[in-house]
């Protein structure tokens, strides 16, 4: 397990966020203090303030600013195959009617790691991080399918996971 910043975009997943306009762009320190947080999320205050030319106290109070606006979250990042979950599957979902009833019950659900809408063939992609092959089926089966709305899933199940980060800074 080790400690990541995950710097987000968007201020709150259910309501306006930079991408959309709702918030203003962040400024090249708060930028600045994201990237020393992704490099390692448990770097000292000091260290950070003197990457970034701020005091401790000055970086203390920007960071707790960008976690209560939603900008970013500070999270120990496992594998989940060494906490017991040993499938993990990417299921495309396809929707009639409205999203955000299905978004929101997807959200819900603890297996569903990742919830997002999307443009293509699919109308939500949800990543979802189960125990084992019979836990995927009944969360796909039982739990996702019987959702109103759900019109069809396909399920892509992870063979190897080669690389997860969140290190894609703050471009």
């Amino acid at each position: 397990m080790h400690s990541e910043l995950v710097a987000s975009r968007s201020a709150d997943p259910k309501g306006p966020g930079p991408r959309n306009g709702g918030s203003p762009p962040l400024d090249s320190v708060s930028l600045a203090i994201i990237e020393q947080l992704q490099e390692d999320g448990r770097r000292p205050y000091a260290a950070i303030g003197k990457a970034v030319g701020l005091s401790e106290a000055a970086v203390r109070q920007r960071v707790q600013k960008l976690l209560d606006q939603g900008v970013m979250q500070i999270v120990a990042v496992t594998d989940p195959l060494t906490v017991g979950f040993r499938r993990q599957a990417m299921v495309g979902i396809n929707v009639e009617g409205d999203l955000d009833p299905v978004a929101d019950a997807l959200t819900a659900m603890p297996e569903c790691e990742y919830v997002v809408m999307t443009a293509g063939s699919f109308d939500l992609m949800v990543e979802v991080v189960c125990e084992d092959d019979d836990h995927l089926l009944s969360v796909i089966n039982t739990r996702i399918r019987a959702l109103p709305g759900v019109r069809s899933t396909e399920s892509f199940v992870y063979l190897k996971l080669k690389k997860q980060t969140y290190m894609w800074g703050t471009r």
